[in-house]
C-alpha cells in the first residue's frame, strides 16, 4: 500500500475520533442530565463501557490470532497511557475536587484490580480459574455504580421533582448521537491502530512493545478524545469517571476474557511481568493517593503522572 494512501486513512481516522468525541461526550451529558445520574457514574459506566470496546476487540482479537504479547500489552499498556498520560494531562489542566463518596470505592477497586493481576501473573501464565478473582472486583464494581446510579437518581428527584420531561424525538435524536459518537471513535481508533502499527512493524519495533505503546495509545484514543472534551467543556468529573471506569474494566475483564478466548491459560512475557505491570501498578498508586487522601487532585500530581509514563515509554525504546 502507498505510504500516501497509509498517512491519508490515519488521517481519517483521527478526524474520526476527534468528532466522534465531541458527539459522543454531548450525548452522555445530555443522559446525565435527564436521568438525573451524576455526571461521575454516567461518565464511570456508560462512557467507560463504551470507551473500552477498542481494547477488548484488539486483545481478544490478538489471542485469537496468535499476538498474545499484543494482546496483553495493549491491554496493561492502555491502563498505563491512560493515567500517565490521559488522566495526568486532565489533572494539570482541571485539578478537580473529588466527590468521596463517588470516588473512593472506584478508586480502590481500581489499584486492588492492578494489584492482583500483579500478583496473578508472576508466574508467567493468567490462567482462567485464577481470573475469576479479577471478575469479583469487576461484579463489586458493576454492582457499586448501580446502586450509585439509584441514590443519585433519587436524589435529583427530591432536589427537582419537578423535573422538565423529555420528548421521545429529542431522546432518539440524543442516543443516536451518542451512538454514532461510539462508532465514529471505534472506526477512527481502528484506523489509527492498524496504519500506525504498520508503520511501526515496517521500522522493525517487536510486537510486545507495539502493545504498550502504539496499539496501547490508540485504543486509549477514546479516552483521550472525551477527556480532551470533557476538559474544553468544563466537565472534569466525567473525565475523571471515564478514566477511572475504563481502567477498572480493562484490568478486571479484558485479560480474564482473553485468558478463557486462550485455552484456559494467557501466557504473560517477561517484559509485562518485570516492567509493565510494576509501572501501571505504581501508576494507580500515583493516580488516587492524593485525592483519597486529600479529596482533589493537584496539577503537581499530573505533572508527575506525565513525567512518569513518558520515562517508561523512553525505557521501552531503549
Amino acid at each position: 500500500m502507498s505510504i500516501w494512501i497509509t498517512v491519508l486513512l490515519f488521517l481519517l481516522g483521527l478526524a474520526l475520533i476527534v468528532k466522534g468525541g465531541d458527539w459522543f461526550l454531548d450525548g452522555a451529558v445530555w443522559i446525565a442530565e435527564a436521568t438525573g445520574v451524576p455526571r461521575f457514574i454516567i461518565g464511570a459506566t456508560i462512557v467507560s463501557l463504551a470507551t473500552t470496546l477498542p481494547e477488548l476487540t484488539v486483545s481478544v482479537t490478538g489471542v485469537l490470532q496468535g499476538e498474545v504479547d499484543l494482546a496483553v500489552g495493549n491491554a496493561v499498556g492502555s491502563v498505563t497511557a491512560n493515567l500517565g498520560l490521559i488522566l495526568g494531562l486532565s489533572v494539570v489542566c482541571i485539578p478537580s475536587v473529588v466527590n468521596r463518596k463517588q470516588f473512593d470505592l472506584k478508586a480502590i477497586l481500581m489499584v486492588s484490580g492492578a494489584l492482583l493481576l500483579f500478583v496473578l501473573c508472576r508466574g508467567g501464565a493468567l490462567p482462567v480459574r485464577h481470573s475469576l478473582l479479577l471478575f469479583v472486583v469487576f461484579a463489586v464494581y458493576l454492582g457499586n455504580n448501580v446502586m450509585d446510579a439509584r441514590s443519585g437518581m433519587a436524589e435529583s428527584r427530591e432536589a427537582n421533582p419537578k423535573r422538565r420531561t423529555v420528548s421521545h424525538r429529542q431522546m432518539f435524536m440524543k442516543l443516536c448521537l451518542f451512538a454514532a459518537g461510539i462508532a465514529a471513535i471505534v472506526v477512527g481508533s481502528r484506523l489509527l491502530i492498524d496504519y500506525g502499527s504498520e508503520l511501526a512493524l515496517l521500522l522493525g519495533v517487536p510486537s510486545s512493545i507495539i502493545g504498550v505503546t502504539m496499539v496501547a495509545i490508540g485504543t486509549s484514543l477514546p479516552e483521550l478524545v472525551t477527556t480532551l472534551a470533557a476538559i474544553a467543556k468544563k466537565e472534569a468529573s466525567m473525565s475523571v469517571g471515564n478514566i477511572i471506569g475504563a481502567n477498572v474494566i480493562d484490568l478486571t475483564m479484558i485479560l480474564p476474557v482473553c485468558s478463557a478466548v486462550s485455552g484456559g491459560q494467557l501466557v504473560i512475557g517477561s517484559q509485562t511481568t518485570a516492567l509493565d505491570l510494576p509501572v501501571c501498578l505504581g501508576l494507580c498508586c500515583l493516580a488516587v493517593l492524593p485525592p483519597l487522601l486529600r479529596g482533589k487532585f493537584y496539577r503537581w500530581q499530573g505533572a508527575l503522572m506525565l513525567a512518569a509514563y513518558a520515562a517508561y515509554v523512553v525505557a521501552l525504546v531503549r
